[in-house]
C-alpha cells in the first residue's frame, strides 16, 4: 500500500468511527448538514467578510452542530457497536464532548473578555467603531478556531504519531464536503418520523449511506 493509500484508509476510517459512534440520531445528522452547509458559507466569506465568517461559523455553524451531541445524540450503551459511551470518548481522536467542553469555555471566555477590553488587552488596535470591534472579535474567534484544530493535530503527533494528526487535520477541514453528502436525506428521516440511523457495526470503513 503505497503512503496516499495509507493516508486515504485512515481518512476513510476515522470517519466512519466518527460516524458509526457519534451520529445515531438523526436530529443530529440533520442539524450536521445545517452545520456544514453553513460553515461552506463561511469558508467562502472568509476570503471576503472575515467579520461574517466568523460569526455565521461559531455563532451558528458550531453551535448547530454541538447542540446535536449534546442534546439529541443517544449517550447510553451503544448495542449496534457494542461499546459504552465512556469508551467512545476515550477512544476519539478528536474533540471529545469533554474536549469541546473546555473548548467552548475557552470561547467565551476570549469572548468575554473582548467585550471588557476592545483590544484585548493590547493585542488589537481600538476600535472606531462597531465596525471595527467585530472586526477584531472575527480575529479573535478565527485565531481561537485555528489555534484549536493546530493544537489538537500537534497533540495527536506525540500522542499517536504524525500520520494520525495530519489525517484528522484533512478531516476536519473537509466535514462540510463529507456532511452534506452523507446527511443530505437526513431531515427527510426527521419528518417521517425515523429518529435514528440504523447503523450495523463494520470493520469496513466506508461510509453508511440510508
Amino acid at each position: 500500500m503505497s503512503v496516499l493509500q495509507g493516508f486515504y484508509a485512515e481518512l476513510q476510517e476515522q470517519r466512519w468511527d466518527d460516524h458509526r459512534f457519534y451520529h445515531h440520531s438523526r436530529i443530529n445528522q440533520s442539524l450536521h448538514l445545517v452545520s456544514a452547509l453553513s460553515f461552506l458559507f463561511s469558508y467562502v466569506m472568509l476570503f471576503t467578510s472575515p467579520a461574517v465568517a466568523a460569526l455565521v461559523g461559531w455563532l451558528f455553524s458550531m453551535m448547530t452542530r454541538q447542540a446535536g451531541h449534546f442534546f439529541f445524540e443517544p449517550k447510553g450503551f451503544d448495542a449496534a457497536n457494542q461499546v459504552t459511551h465512556e469508551y467512545k470518548e476515550q477512544v476519539k481522536v478528536g474533540y471529545n464532548l469533554r474536549r469541546k467542553v473546555v473548548l467552548l469555555a475557552v470561547w467565551a471566555l476570549l469572548t468575554a473578555a473582548l467585550f471588557a477590553d476592545a483590544t484585548l488587552f493590547g493585542l488589537f488596535p481600538v476600535p472606531a467603531d462597531a465596525a471595527g470591534f467585530l472586526d477584531n472579535l472575527a480575529k479573535t474567534w478565527i485565531g481561537l478556531g485555528v489555534g484549536a484544530v493546530l493544537f489538537r493535530t500537534v497533540q495527536l503527533f506525540f500522542l499517536r504519531d504524525a500520520k494520525t494528526g495530519l489525517v484528522w487535520f484533512t478531516k476536519i477541514l473537509t466535514d462540510p464536503f463529507h456532511d452534506v453528502a452523507l446527511y443530505y436525506k437526513a431531515p427527510l428521516h426527521v419528518l417521517r418520523g425515523d429518529l435514528y440511523d440504523e447503523i450495523v457495526s463494520s470493520a469496513t470503513p466506508e461510509p453508511h449511506r440510508a
